[in-house]
């Protein structure tokens, strides 16, 4: 079970349900891949607004360490990872068999909706065991990037104030940020999930009046 804190207190955002039966691990914590579409983690992390908790999901393909699919939302329901989901399946479209998604053993990523998404696409499963955020590791590290380079950097507004600054860093994250694993270079832009330049910068104009 994973737990961020508020304020000196525990905010718990993996919630597991021992009635619900779960896959098996196949990721083994080995967060690499050969391709893309290989392999998909997930994960959501919360932002305290001034209007109450919002939740933000993120889709990442493990290839190139690219977010694929994300969701901001105020209520914390499965809708709003599926959202996620369907972003990833919209932009990456993946046709090859043999795509695994991993998540932690959240009720939304348990959840018969859910599974039953996962299963029309053709994706298998993975699941990591409770209460060790090691079997999610990359999702959790790209949550705290997130939460260090954005959230913690002032306080925030509204739900809408969050997406647009989340909307931007993911831009950023995807397509200028410096990768380690490929000597410090940039990622390079793929047309299938980079943001159209005017989209980017509404987003900013409007961010700026928000904050």
């Amino acid at each position: 079970m994973s737990s961020e804190t508020v304020r000196g207190k525990p905010v718990k955002t993996t919630v597991s349900d021992k009635a619900v039966p779960c896959p098996q691990d196949r990721a083994n914590r080995q967060f690499h891949a050969d391709r893309p579409n290989a392999l998909w983690v997930s994960d959501f992390t919360y932002v305290s607004t001034w209007q109450g908790f919002v939740y933000v999901a993120f889709v990442i393909d493990v290839f190139a360490r690219h977010i694929v699919g994300w969701k901001a939302s105020r209520s914390a329901r499965t809708d709003f990872v599926l959202d996620a989901l369907e972003q990833a399946l919209s932009a990456r479209r993946p046709t090859q068999h043999g795509l695994i998604h991993h998540s932690d053993r959240g009720v939304q990523y348990v959840s018969i909706r859910y599974s039953e998404r996962l299963k029309e696409a053709g994706i298998e499963p993975s699941v990591g065991s409770v209460g060790d955020s090691y079997d999610n590791a990359l999702a959790e590290t790209i949550n705290g990037l997130y939460k260090a380079e954005v959230i913690h950097r002032q306080s925030w507004k509204s739900c809408e104030a969050v997406e647009l600054a989340t909307l931007i860093w993911v831009d950023w994250f995807n397509h200028r940020r410096l990768l380690g694993p490929i000597g410090r270079l940039p990622k390079p832009r793929r047309r299938d999930s980079h943001p159209r330049a005017s989209e980017i910068t509404g987003a900013v104009q409007s961010l700026r009046r928000l904050l």
